[in-house]
């Protein structure tokens, strides 16, 4: 069972139902898995990425993160370019488990429309939802 007092959910990020969450800085936003995801899928030993240049829709898969346990897609929170991808992780995917809203961030991407971040779930709203679950 996850212990939801456990879990962080930082209150400057946009979550998911889908668990991933996103950090939108000017034009450009940073995006990863939640602490729940993380921590629900326990071990992450393999990321997939986008890629770079690759302009997707907000709810298309972006990527998948596989653990020990199951692969899981990965979906965009909001549509966007992407810029960059967090190659760190190819080597040390595991690092999303240890630092999920840190050095563990997947994608980074240039907003099409930030309106549609609107849509997403605060961390109050995002906490409740897990709790739900």
């Amino acid at each position: 069972t996850i212990n939801m007092a456990e879990l962080k959910t930082p209150s400057d990020l946009k979550y998911t139902k889908n668990d991933e969450w996103l950090k939108i800085e000017g034009d450009t936003a940073i995006v990863g898995i939640s602490d729940y995801a993380q921590d629900a899928l326990n071990d992450i030993v393999y990321v997939e990425f986008p890629d770079v240049g690759a302009s997707l829709k907000q709810g298309a898969t972006l990527g998948i993160v596989e653990s020990v346990k199951a692969a899981s897609d990965i979906f965009m929170p909001i549509g966007g370019t992407v810029t960059e991808v967090n190659k760190a992780l190819e080597d040390t995917p595991e690092t999303i488990n240890t630092d999920p809203y840190g050095q563990g961030w997947l994608i980074k991407i240039k907003l099409s429309d930030a309106s549609e971040a609107d849509t997403l779930m605060d961390s109050a709203a995002y906490i409740e939802y897990c709790a739900s679950r």
